[in-house]
């Protein structure tokens, strides 16, 4: 865990949840495991709001416990599950391209939450969407219900480990903490629940009588009667799953721009048939025959088989090796090899920072190094054309930030210099792991930046939210149109000339923490895939 990524943590975890949640986040995160009372100590919080802290840590999945075996309740911090907060934006849109605006809202709920039981996520996810309908339509709890066993079956969303029957029945004194297990096979059963309803609008029941909570009660007292038919059975996103589905997209985005579109249609078909079948650290994916992705291919593509067959060939015999070929019954076995298709990805990044950073003429030198494996200063003139001054001026250049490595390999047992060889080379896990710590970096200053520009116009900010407010408060009213005039004239045209800098600003960082993500991402998968090897 780098310095970088401990930051990147604590702006996540204070920008969520607070400070206090904040430094007992990455207290953990410093110490490793730890039991309650040593946290409170250690971080010289109150008992109370410690338990609190962990419990909406454990409530989003980033923080696991475990009962040793004198029985003490230890807690850890899953950091890696903390930097995924950073795209969430991502997953939500994500769900909103693939299940359109319900998808969008049952992801954000169950983001937002952490845990929650598919009844609650239908009737919350039905009432925001019902706020945004015309007067007089409203959503249906059965629509929800559908998109929701959708995401179950695409694997986007899944349940939560529960508490085992036979731990409650037990008669003995309870354990410190609960033991939560999962059958695989229930992880993505859908309960039969018949939820029959439509979403509510807020004024509708700020209209009714005046003594609201009042009528509230009696509605709590019939819900303890009439027990929730899914209570107990919590869901959560699976990132795994939308990791996966955009693993899959970069790849068929780097076909598309190698090839063509036809190409990367054939390899998004592979994909979508493998999806479910193929864990998500797989190195390849199961093996399909031309037979069944001619079957599988979109409706729209009429491309005959033999056609399909020579793209196949094609895919097979590029260098970068995207699609292998297994066999040859059913008209011939492919997988996509995963591992080489996020180690181009992860090269093609590596090439275009160098390219970025040092220039055109540096990225040759790379890319030659990266072709030719092991490589001494004089070839590498040679090689690259360029003069031996520049030459030594870009190499070391690069070797001094890490994008380049040297290799010694002495003649004799001495390593005297003048009897030994210096060979340039790119290793690429060490030069990824560098550049990840350096997108941590840019994402943690890119956050400190935007926190930075919002307090320095806070008052304005302030300002801007009231004026607002009073209008809408008056146009529910009907005011006049002279009179929302004269309010929005509070705010002075230079005033209003910074705010618009402001928002320009703000969504020119959040866009730029979105892009860096999306290099984390990738880099973070070639590492990992590389490691499981």
């Amino acid at each position: 865990m780098t310095q970088a990524e401990i930051k990147l943590c604590s702006l996540l975890l204070q920008e969520h949840f607070g400070e206090i949640v904040e430094k007992i986040g990455v207290h953990l995160i410093r110490t490793g495991s730890q039991p309650l009372r040593v946290i409170a100590h250690d971080t010289g919080t109150s008992l109370d709001q410690v338990k609190k802290a962990l419990c909406v840590l454990i409530q989003h999945n980033l923080v696991i416990y475990q009962v040793h075996k004198r029985g003490v309740v230890e807690y850890e911090a899953q950091c890696s599950r903390v930097l995924r907060m950073l795209r969430y934006p991502r997953y939500i849109y994500t769900a909103k391209t693939l299940y359109s605006d319900t998808g969008e809202l049952i992801v954000e709920e169950l983001l937002l939450n952490g845990k929650m039981t598919m009844s609650a996520v239908v009737k919350k996810v039905a009432d925001r969407l019902t706020e945004t309908m015309e007067d007089g339509k409203t959503m249906d709890y059965a629509e929800v219900s559908n998109t929701f066993v959708r995401l179950v079956d695409t694997h986007f969303v899944q349940r939560c480990p529960l508490v085992p029957a036979t731990e409650n029945s037990d008669t003995g004194p309870p354990p410190p903490a609960p033991t939560l297990v999962i059958n695989e096979k229930d992880m993505y059963l859908v309960p039969k629940l018949s939820l029959i309803g439509k979403g509510k609008r807020r004024r509708s029941s700020d209209e009714d009588a005046t003594g609201e909570p009042k009528a509230k009660r009696p509605k709590q007292t019939t819900g303890n009667k009439e027990p929730i038919p899914d209570d107990g059975i919590y869901w959560q996103t699976n990132l795994d799953r939308f990791h996966q589905h955009f693993r899959d997209q970069a790849i068929v985005s780097a076909v598309a721009n190698r090839m063509d579109q036809t190409s990367s249609e054939i390899v998004r078909t592979m994909l979508r048939m493998s999806e479910v079948t193929t864990p998500s650290g797989a190195p390849f994916t199961q093996p399909l025959s031309s037979n069944e992705i001619f079957r599988s291919l979109p409706v729209g593509y009429n491309i005959s088989k033999q056609v399909l067959d020579q793209y196949l060939t094609l895919l097979a015999d590029d260098p970068l090796e995207f699609v292998g070929k297994s066999g040859d019954s059913g008209g011939g076995m492919y997988v996509i090899n995963l591992h080489k298709a996020l180690g181009s990805l992860a090269t093609a990044t590596l090439e275009s920072v160098v390219q970025e950073r040092f220039g055109s003429r540096c990225a040759r030198i790379f890319r030659l190094v990266l072709q030719k494996k092991h490589l001494e200063q004089k070839q590498v003139e040679d090689f690259a054309m360029i003069p031996a001054k520049e030459a030594k001026d870009m190499l070391y250049k690069m070797l001094s930030e890490n994008f380049i490595s040297l290799q010694e390999i002495p003649k004799t047992p001495d390593h005297a210099p003048s009897r030994t060889f210096y060979l340039y080379t790119v290793n690429i896990l060490s030069a990824a792991r560098m550049l990840l710590h350096r997108c941590c970096k840019s994402v943690a200053n890119l956050i400190e930046r935007r926190q930075f520009e919002t307090k320095e116009n806070k008052r304005l900010l302030e300002k801007s939210q009231r004026v607002e407010a009073i209008i809408a408060s008056m146009q529910a009213t009907g005011a006049e149109e002279a009179q929302l005039q004269e309010i929005e004239e509070m705010i002075t045209a230079p005033e209003r000339q910074q705010l618009e800098t402001l928002k320009r600003n703000v969504n020119k960082l959040d866009a730029c923490e979105i892009q860096v993500d999306e290099t984390i991402f990738l880099l973070e998968s070639y590492i990992e895939s590389t490691m499981k090897r």
